[in-house]
């Protein structure tokens, strides 16, 4: 048997701050997609992160809340771990600075760099900011402040110990020009060869004696290391690196990927493979720098008080809806925006109306013509290939987009599939199949597809939604954990006939734009004023309102009485709902498709605020059919289906109280 291929990938250690926001989740969230991804894929993976607790800021903080350093970071560093358990991040190790384990890894380092002449004793004398634990000379300062986070820096001259990162500048320049792959995306590659290396390196200051919280210099205990030194050595260390038990290290290094927020993309571009070069150590393959979540233009954070609480959100819309959403949202790489209305618009959409729709019809429809038995496929037809090619091509695609970390564009292979089999229940029409008893084997390999085609699409997205691929099993009825891997994916057709489904709840229920937008705004009060797209957005949607309520039926607007000949104009009849789903870009629409006697009408109606689509398909409702056909957000509308509205604003579908054929004339 071949050796198991291995994966390592990791984020940075996250300097242990009291408000985590929602940027924080976004690289770990796309690093655990990834690891899963490789696991799912056969690889024998190694997923880091953690914490760095030390250096002058923490040692300050803790002196101003009367605790020790240690105690101080203790309690965050809890919270930071519970973080990771809501969001489902499935981390192989997490490591601590503040680990024995790591602290003599970082004095072995230290003094291997010393003992060989890269790291030599000195007089620092230049300019430091405390917040980013950064050195900065006179050229680099921005208008007299730190480059990163624009807040003043000091003067400080001390004792020191420096690393000769100049004497590596050729070499490290020479790497990066020969590996294209080294970092990523281009952007960052360039803005480190020519805003740093090439303009030229100074020797780092690696050691302070001003305070004491650090890992101290092992033959020079005034002395405590550099927090760049530290943490950055927490990829080695983790490892068993200069140890005893050094076979994760063997086994692993050298890492596949270093995922970093693009603000530390410098610290691991170019002080990290220089650490490395000169300790003789391969080089990671590559150094991600993606970009920022931002509000309103501007990075969040605790200070400008603009930060969105990721449990919050979670506990709201459940942890798959936001994973999804950081991973779908913004190409990776890039900066995005982040709003409450860009989440909820994504699971409407994406989520409720593609996905959950899919799952729902597909099981209401086993359940209503099969008595819940996924039926065999007997019957095919041209029109199933398209389906099926589709289905065992993406595994194939999303693959590929998933090695060059286009998490985005892997996501959007995978709603291809989606979208296609929605299309499919169009095209393939299961509600008129079912009304003839000489197509039943026809209808049981549509419905086999669809079925078939969820067990596929609960197998890609398991990496990026960890919970939603066991609900849509746990509905098909699939057990067998086999059927859940992604070798099963090599062909369409694996899953077993007559295996009952298990009719649930609606995965992601659709939401209410306005409703949500306010709860958010309530629940977190910080994350800033409304923008201006939010505003417009909820200007359209009072407009919308309004011209919904015109179309309303029961409204009482000094309506005129009419005479029995009148009456006689209106063509009202029973009909069925064989398919709802919503209208893109209006909360409050329904897009219904009818099935009136042999035919079917499209009606778009106003009542999303008061039925989902799950709970419209099967019903009976009452149709005025000879309405003048109108065009609602682009959806053609053929008639008017009956409703009652009370002053409580509560709507209520009219109906027939017994069976009888769609199609039935009401007079």
């Amino acid at each position: 048997m071949a050796e198991s291929k291995t994966y390592y990938i990791t984020t940075p250690i996250y300097y242990p701050s009291d408000k985590l926001h929602i940027g924080h989740s976004y690289t770990t969230v796309a690093a655990d997609a990834m690891a899963r991804f490789k696991r799912l894929t056969g690889y024998d993976v190694m997923f880091l992160t953690g914490t760095d607790e030390h250096g002058q800021k923490i040692e300050r903080l803790a002196k101003e809340k009367g605790v020790s350093p240690k105690e101080y970071v203790d309690n965050i560093v809890a919270g930071i771990k519970r973080l990771w358990n809501i969001m489902d991040i499935s981390n192989d190790d997490f490591i601590r600075t503040t680990d024995e384990r790591h602290k003599k890894v970082v004095q072995k380092i230290f003094k291997k760099l010393y003992d060989q002449g890269d790291i030599f004793k000195g007089v620092y004398k230049g300019w430091y900011c405390t917040p980013c634990e950064s050195f900065w000379t006179e050229r680099q300062l921005k208008d007299g402040n730190c480059p990163d986070c624009e807040r003043s820096v000091e003067l400080v001259e001390e004792e020191a110990y420096f690393f000769k990162l100049s004497k590596y500048q050729d070499r490290l320049i020479e790497y990066i020009e020969t590996h294209d792959e080294f970092i990523q995306p281009v952007s960052r590659r360039n803005e480190m060869l020519n805003n740093f290396l090439r303009p030229g390196l100074e020797d780092l200051c690696v050691s302070r004696t001003s305070f004491k919280w650090g890992i101290p210099v092992s033959f020079d205990d005034k002395h405590v290391i550099y927090v760049w030194i530290d943490a950055l050595s927490n990829y080695l260390s983790a490892l068993g690196y200069m140890t005893d038990d050094d076979e994760k290290y063997r086994r692993y290094w050298p890492a596949n990927v270093h995922l970093v927020g693009k603000e530390i993309v410098r610290f691991h571009t170019i002080i990290w493979p220089i650490m490395l070069m000169a300790l003789g150590e391969p080089l990671p393959k590559q150094v991600f720098g993606h970009g920022w979540l931002v509000l309103d233009g501007g990075k969040m954070s605790k200070s400008k008080g603009n930060v969105v609480d990721p449990v919050v959100l979670v506990e709201r819309y459940g942890v798959d809806a936001v994973r999804y959403f950081l991973l779908r949202e913004v190409p990776f790489g890039a900066d995005g925006v982040f709003s409450n209305e860009a989440l909820i618009n994504r699971i409407n959409s994406d989520l409720a109306n593609d996905l959950g729709n899919l799952l729902s019809r597909t099981v209401a429809m086993i359940d209503k013509y099969f008595d819940g038995y996924i039926p065999a496929a007997t019957e095919r037809a041209d029109i199933d290939n398209e389906l099926e090619k589709l289905a065992v091509e993406t595994p194939g695609r999303v693959e590929k987009l998933m090695d060059k970390l286009e998490y985005s564009n892997a996501l959007a292979e995978i709603w291809k599939l989606i979208g296609r089999a929605n299309k499919y229940i169009d095209e393939t029409t299961p509600w008129i199949l079912a009304k003839d008893s000489n197509k039943r084997s026809r209808l049981g390999t549509v419905l086999y597809n669809l079925a078939e085609s969820l067990r596929f699409i609960s197998v890609l997205i398991s990496p990026f939604m960890t919970r939603t691929p066991g609900m849509i099993r746990q509905q098909l009825g699939i057990e067998d954990e086999s059927l859940s891997t992604w070798d099963s994916l090599v062909e369409f057709g694996k899953l077993p006939a007559e295996i009952k489904v298990q009719r649930g709840e609606v995965i992601f229920p659709r939401l209410d734009v306005e409703k949500e937008l306010k709860a958010l705004e309530e629940l977190q009060p910080t994350t800033g004023q409304t923008s201006q797209k939010e505003e417009a957005a909820r200007k359209d949607e009072t407009s919308h309102k309004t011209a919904e309520k015109q179309q309303r039926p029961g409204e009482e607007q000094g309506v005129e009485e009419i005479t029995i000949d009148d009456f006689a104009k209106l063509d009202i009849r029973v009909a069925r709902v064989v398919n709802a789903e919503p209208v893109k870009k209006a909360d409050r629409l329904l897009k219904l498709t009818l099935e009136v006697g042999d035919q079917t009408r499209q009606v778009v109606s106003g009542i999303a605020r008061y039925y989902t689509p799950e709970e419209l398909i099967g019903k009976t409702v009452i149709l005025l059919a000879n309405l003048k056909p109108v065009k609602l957000r682009g959806e053609l509308s053929q008639g008017m289906i009956l409703a009652a509205t009370d002053d409580n604003d509560n709507l209520a579908l009219l109906t027939v109280d017994r069976e009888i054929d769609s199609g039935s004339r009401i007079s």
